[in-house]
């Protein structure tokens, strides 16, 4: 019999979170050390968007460097990661079964959506990586159908990961690097309500949530960093217990909350 996993969201902050992983990367590896051996990993960037869903089958897996103007010491960082072709097409299937249409692709790689929280939490590389791509076009509702697509997987061994932030805001965070770091009131607020939906399972609140949270179109002035939380949710099933193992804001403005939805069956 597969082990059944949970389904995870995790932040990956700015790139520079690879160097300084501080409190919230300490959470990442703590939560992967604990958790039973995934077969593959299904991880979902909003670095990777695409019109379809689309699934990476290579066998290896490069590193790929999707930002400029860093610290150098930030591009010799690499993740070996290995892929898993025939768990891809497996990952394809389930999607074409929830009535969604895929694609296979042999990707160049892993984004920084994927490699940085990845390196923290399997820095070994020595579990398969299967990257799936975001429609950042198709809003919440869609991409908590393809969550729910993958769920038969769940009970495969397949770890479902969903990678952004809770907040992502990148002109607030260029103001208050400028103005001595003033966390905006929303970093907060915005976090704190989603917690309080996702505890009690209002699944209709949050995927409207742009209408209904305090300060959601500051919090996100678009929806990709927030969309594989709901990849993630839809693939835990209904009323998945929800428990939120990091919270904290990094970079003033970047909430930095992480998550584990756990199948109820």
């Amino acid at each position: 019999m597969e082990t059944q996993l949970p389904t995870l969201f995790v932040p990956h902050g700015a790139p520079t979170f690879a160097l300084r992983p501080g409190a919230a990367g300490a959470a990442l590896v703590e939560m992967a050390a604990n958790l039973p051996r995934p077969r593959a990993i299904v991880i979902i960037s909003p670095h990777w968007d695409t019109e379809t869903p689309t699934v990476g089958h290579a066998k290896k897996l490069g590193t790929i460097h999707d930002f400029n103007g860093f610290p150098p010491e930030l591009y010799q960082l690499h993740y070996p990661a290995t892929g898993c072709p025939e768990g891809a097409r497996e990952v394809a299937a389930a999607i074409a079964a929830g009535g969604l249409p895929v694609r296979e692709v042999a990707s160049d790689g892993l984004d920084h959506g994927a490699w940085v929280p990845l390196r923290m939490m399997y820095p070994d590389a020595d579990v398969p990586v299967i990257p799936l791509s975001l429609q950042s076009h198709a809003g919440p509702d869609y991409a908590y159908r393809l969550g729910e697509s993958l769920a038969p997987l769940v009970n495969k061994g397949f770890l479902v990961i969903g990678s952004g932030n809770i907040t992502h805001n990148l002109r607030d965070y260029m103001i208050a690097r400028h103005n001595g770091g003033t966390t905006p009131s929303y970093v907060r607020d915005f976090p704190a309500w989603l917690y309080a939906r996702l505890q009690s399972s209002d699944t209709e609140a949050l995927l409207g949530y742009r209408e209904k949270a305090p300060g959601a179109a500051q919090a996100h002035p678009s929806d990709e960093h927030l969309l594989p939380l709901y990849v993630a949710l839809g693939a835990a099933g209904k009323n998945a217990a929800v428990h939120r193992f990091h919270a904290g804001i990094n970079d003033y403005v970047l909430a930095m909350d992480a998550y584990t939805f756990t199948p109820v069956h």
